[in-house]
């Protein structure tokens, strides 16, 4: 948590229920791990298909993460993912895309807020794709949603979860000299793949070099999440920033925190010292609020040669922060670097968590804290 005596304040008259659509996968049970301790939210539903609704959570899964075994709610039952049986005003989902883009929709008509880890609607013009720290001006597509869709709630997504430690550099670069175009390939750990994932005889002592879906994703995100703000007259849009992403996708056998390895072109020529400046001095717009989920320090240049690697740096501020090292000039761009960030934590859990922490604390859910 930071704790800057001049950052904002928000403090609920008393924990607000909130809904995990997922529970019982890995992801849903990070949402679980961090809501059963948070400050502000605690798990009033955890839902689930229809083979596990019914069951006592631990009856429903097998618990897959370290610390208290079901974050000390093994004996919740466990409900289908209904509007009707698992409404709070504050909804996490864990769904995978398909399930998703039928489920989360419903929960929004009905007045929800759902923060989301799925990609179903990420891409929509009206439905914010947040980094807090980054763009949470983008929340003021909220009331725009509402009134196109004739929804009382709202979806709030968060990016890929290889997206987020490309987006985080490259906004810093743009913000101080323009993007042209930026190559990157992922080293993506296995954990991404959900469990039980990719089988052993094809991880092991192998890199696979394809991974379905994900580089589209990659390519586009950055720019819908680096893109302006726009408002004219009653409408507010997004103009989606002009830079070109190329990208590679690969698994290798890593447990936990995906690593990036990027080359960027800058629109403005500038020295290595201004770059490194950059990374440096970046303030992230959530320093204004005093949020339990933002780390104290969000972005993290290691000057070591053989830093970041997910081993000793993917934990590190638990899990939610960005780690930057090996930043040196490109001879066929500008820059290159490598990226390293927690796939499950910054890069899924973590960041609808901290999203809904945002977004209560710019005073955009002004319905759920009454």
């Amino acid at each position: 948590m930071n704790n800057n005596q001049s950052q904002l304040q928000f403090s609920p008259s008393k924990k607000i229920p909130v809904t995990i659509l997922g529970a019982t996968g890995v992801v849903g049970q990070r949402f679980l791990r961090r809501i059963a301790n948070h400050p502000w939210f605690y798990p009033k539903f955890l839902a689930a298909s229809d083979r596990s609704a019914g069951k006592k959570y631990a009856e429903a899964c097998r618990w897959r993460l370290s610390g208290l075994s079901y974050a000390g709610h093994a004996d919740a039952i466990v409900v289908p993912c209904s509007p009707e049986l698992a409404f709070s005003p504050i909804v996490f989902s864990a769904l995978d895309a398909g399930p998703a883009h039928e489920i989360e929709p419903l929960f929004a008509e009905a007045g929800a807020y759902v923060f989301s880890n799925a990609s179903a609607f990420r891409m929509d013009e009206d439905i914010p794709l947040l980094i807090p720290e980054l763009n949470p001006e983008h929340l003021e597509l909220i009331e725009m949603q509402k009134a196109k869709r004739g929804w009382h709630g709202t979806i709030v997504t968060n990016p890929n979860c290889t997206t987020i430690m490309l987006a985080v550099p490259l906004a810093i670069l743009e913000e101080q000299f323009g993007l042209d175009a930026v190559m990157v390939t992922s080293m993506q750990a296995i954990s991404g793949a959900g469990y039980p994932g990719v089988s052993a005889l094809d991880i092991e002592g192998n890199v696979i070099p394809f991974i379905r879906n994900e580089e589209s994703k990659v390519e586009s995100e950055s720019n819908k999440i680096l893109g302006r703000l726009v408002k004219e007259k009653n409408v507010i849009s997004i103009v989606p920033a002009s830079f070109t992403v190329s990208a590679t996708c690969t698994r290798v056998p890593v447990i936990d925190g995906h690593t990036l390895s990027i080359s960027a072109k800058l629109k403005s020529k500038t020295s290595l010292e201004r770059v490194v400046e950059a990374f440096q001095n970046y303030k992230p717009k959530t320093l204004a609020y005093d949020l339990p989920s933002a780390p104290k320090q969000f972005l993290r240049l290691i000057e070591a040669d053989d830093r970041p690697q997910p081993r000793l740096d993917a934990e590190e501020e638990d899990g939610m922060c960005i780690s930057l090292g090996r930043l040196r000039p490109c001879p066929i761009l500008d820059f290159k670097f490598i990226s390293l960030g927690h796939n499950t934590e910054r890069g899924a859990a973590g960041a609808s968590i901290l999203n809904a922490e945002m977004a209560l604390s710019m005073g955009m859910l002004k319905e759920v804290d009454r």
